[in-house]
């Protein structure tokens, strides 16, 4: 712990440690036999000291204060921290080191992860008593009179950053890693997560991301609105007299912070910042954020981290269940200033070495900026201990398999597990069984392919894919994928994937407008340019109804033309998809994109080709999209999708754009909620689904509520479609044997759909529950115009 005061009992006689904790004090008689060390919010701890022993080594560990300080008003005019606190704001733009035209440095990061807060219940449960034999047999991790925890995982990572601001670019080139962890199978993926893109804190920003949530700098152009400041002392920090101020949060509920700032007299710089986020915030399953940077001025006047140190305290999610502690630790050397690379330097924002894993003897003990504490080394030597044990082994095979959905068998993972069952009124029990390959069978080929069976439908589904690596830089692959398998008109697995509850629940009990489909496709896919993807589709697919569905063939001569039951579709999608600032990482043989705050937009064109493999339709099909997640700050996120498409082609319905409703009990943030299937089907629509969530807005000034934790949410759906008169007149009013044929749909008029929902999320830390007002088209039949709507979610 930085900063602490450890001095002599009753006596002036001290010191403060410095940012890694470390303390020194010399006197040529020792004044008192204890010492203290204390810091505000934590017990005052005190230690013997001997008269008679010259050199002596005394460890201190502080245990946290939950006494709550009575209030001290003094009124003396202006707080005396304000005028420092303008001369803060006035010179940040100075003082930020995005003042500078570009900036480059070493940067080392240590990285480990405890299992805190181990009760004797827990210790005694049969699997943890082989583990817990280990935890004894070496020397406990934590400190003197401090509860033991359990290290699951430790890194240390050397690399080089680089910054530019204008353009703004970022990239790091991760040089060496060392990865020792229970459950760590690979380090490829997290080789591209310990380096410092991870570690940004800049407190000069107004709001600061951390753990997916936005925090009020200290230091914001709104400091008034968020925070209370005290100032407490003038002092040397180093080189630099600095004012030191006291912070605490206006209310305890909002995510800013309490501790500690010492700003520059003569730049207003920040100079260092020691301060926490405590379990009284608006956060889930966080009992302590706490964060400790140091930075230093550049030959320009804008200064740049030093050294930071991140400590977040996962709660215990119910009692007897332990807690879990993430340290991050980073040191930044040998700073370059305003010299820029040119802009093809920055194409790549993360990469990992190759060998970054192989390091020659003796290499960290020279690179490493710190050396690591008889702590950290005991670290090493417990996990290395532990992650062997027969009884981890398996629990980690289980644990992975509830993640992933799949277990690894040898160069195979099998599953997933969560489609393996099914039941509906079309198949009755289905059975599914799948696999794909990993990358012990190889780093070019993906093999993908399931089989299931239909207990009354005694019908066999099945997909196979084979996918080919081109290159990882750019990422680029091309693929050959053959499926045959049941689908829903208007409820297409690709449309839902991504929303489990309501895929599941739709694929249950009764189907509607089943049909089976046969696609052949091939499919390649590039990066032409950071930020520019190009997707390329040829898709070939027989339609197959298992409902009441038919067609005229040659729809202007009705008296005269076949009646068609199904049909072959063949054609090229053309899709390009363009952002800004996104980074993706690399996790074996698959791509995550870790997402980003610019615009997604997506353009996708379709080509239909008749008698080309014996398609049935020549046609077109245009698509736009736009997503965006905005963080909005004070006011929290919002999140949009804007879709809008035309198809000037005569098709049938299911070729058409039927509208996602939703008549389960679960909401999808991506369906027209209130809106049945099947109710609406365009060939010309735009669409717009926004959601905002407020997080802490409004519950976190009502008294009493605010301790619920709970967070308001509001969302709008609105939807302008319309459908031509010669998509309409293609149904005849039976099919080939007679059977009325199932053409219940209809088309939006000139006004839209539009519905509008608030909601509370956060109820029990899972539970989100939406109420919808249908606020047009309310006179339909079987349609509803209020419904509520449950979902889980896990956010912190």
């Amino acid at each position: 712990m930085p900063f602490v005061n450890v001095y002599f009992k009753s006596t002036t006689t001290g010191i403060t440690t410095d940012f890694d904790g470390y303390y020194t004090i010399s006197v040529s008689k020792v004044p008192s036999d204890s010492l203290l060390a204390s810091y505000i919010g934590y017990i005052t701890r005190a230690k013997s000291v001997s008269k008679t022993q010259a050199n002596q080594t005394i460890d201190f560990q502080l245990s946290t204060d939950n006494v709550k300080l009575d209030e001290v008003v003094v009124y003396a005019g202006e707080n005396p921290a304000f005028p420092i606190m303008r001369n803060v704001i006035k010179n940040k733009d100075i003082n930020d080191k995005k003042s500078l035209t570009a900036y480059e440095f070493e940067s080392y990061n240590k990285i480990e992860l405890d299992i805190d807060q181990i009760s004797e219940k827990f210790r005694q449960r049969k699997f943890m008593q082989q583990i817990t034999s280990v935890m004894d047999s070496i020397e406990r991790i934590a400190g003197e009179d401090g509860k033991p925890i359990l290290p699951i995982f430790i890194s240390e990572s050397i690399s080089n950053y680089y910054y530019r601001q204008t353009p703004q670019k970022k990239r790091e080139h991760i040089l060496k890693t060392k990865l020792t962890g229970i459950g760590i199978q690979d380090g490829s993926l997290v080789s591209q997560l310990i380096g410092s893109s991870f570690q940004e804190y800049n407190f000069y920003n107004n709001w600061l991301n951390i753990v997916e949530k936005d925090f009020v700098s200290p230091i914001a152009d709104g400091w008034k609105t968020y925070y209370e400041y005290i100032l407490v002392d003038s002092l040397y920090v180093g080189e630099h007299w600095c004012y030191r101020m006291d912070i605490t949060p206006k209310r305890v509920q909002d995510l800013a912070f309490t501790g500690t700032i010492w700003i520059d007299s003569k730049s207003y710089a920040l100079k260092q910042i020691d301060v926490s986020i405590g379990k009284g915030a608006n956060l889930n399953f966080v009992e302590k954020i706490k964060i400790q940077q140091e930075l230093a001025p550049t030959i320009s006047q804008a200064w740049l981290p030093v050294r930071t140190r991140v400590l977040i305290d996962i709660a215990e999610i119910k009692d007897q269940t332990p807690g879990m502690l993430a340290k991050f630790y980073t040191s930044n050397k040998n700073f370059k200033i305003n010299q820029p690379h040119d802009l093809k330097f920055y194409e790549v924002p993360l990469e990992v070495e190759e060998d970054s894993r192989m390091a020659e003897k003796g290499y960290w003990e020279t690179n490493r900026h710190d050396s690591l504490t008889p702590t950290e080394q005991n670290v090493y030597v417990m996990i290395d201990s532990i992650r062997n044990m027969p009884v981890v082994k398996s629990y980690i095979e289980i644990v992975n398999i509830v993640v992933n959905g799949y277990k690894k068998v040898g160069k195979v993972d099998i599953g997933p597990y969560v489609l393996a069952y099914n039941f509906n009124e079309v198949e009755g029990h289905r059975i599914r069984l799948g696999f794909k390959t990993n990358i012990d069978f190889s780093k070019k080929w993906v093999i993908k392919a399931y089989a299931a069976y239909g207990t009354k439908d005694t019908r066999l589904k099945y997909s196979a894919e084979v996918q080919h690596i081109l290159s990882r830089k750019p990422w680029s692959f091309i693929g050959l994928k053959r499926t045959s398998d049941l689908e829903q008109v208007g409820l297409l697995t690709e449309d839902i994937y991504d929303n489990t509850l309501f895929l599941a629940s739709s694929r249950f009990g009764t189907l509607r407008r089943p049909f089976i489909y046969t696609e052949n496709t091939l499919y390649a896919q590039t990066d032409v340019r950071k930020g520019f993807t190009q997707r390329i589709k040829l898709h070939q697919q027989h339609f197959d109804p298992l409902f009441d569905f038919a067609f005229y063939k040659q729809p202007e001569d009705t008296d005269n033309s076949p009646i068609l039951r199904s049909y072959k579709s063949s054609e090229i999608i053309i899709e390009s998809r363009f952002t800004k600032d996104e980074l993706f990482l690399q996790n074996d043989n698959e791509r995550i994109s870790l997402g980003t705050t610019k615009p997604v937009i997506t353009l996708q064109y379709t080509l239909g080709l008749k008698g080309v493999l014996g398609g049935d339709f020549d046609y077109q099909k245009f698509n736009i999209m736009a997503t965006q997640n905005l963080r909005l700050g004070y006011l929290g996120r919002s999140t949009y999708i804007i879709n809008a498409g035309y198809i000037p082609s005569r098709l049938p319905y299911p070729l058409l754009r039927t509208h996602l409703g939703n008549q389960t009990f679960f909401y999808n943030s991506q369906s027209f909620n209130l809106m049945n299937y099947f109710e609406f089907v365009s060939d010309k629509y735009a669409s717009l689904n926004y959601q905002h969530n407020f997080e802490g807005l409004f519950f976190n000034r009502i008294p009493l509520m605010r301790k619920l934790k709970w967070r308001f949410v509001a969302t709008a759906n609105v939807l302008y479609g319309s459908l031509r008169n010669e998509n309409r007149t293609l149904y005849p009013t039976t099919d080939p044997d007679g059977n009325p044929v199932d053409d219940n749909f209809s088309s939006l008029g000139n006004i839209p759909y539009v519905e509008v929902g608030y909601g509370i999320e956060n109820i029990f830390k899972f539970i989100r529950i939406d109420a919808i007002h249908r606020l047009t088209y309310k006179d339909r039949p079987g349609i509803r115009t209020f419904g509520v709507k449950v979902s889980t979610q896990f956010k912190l």
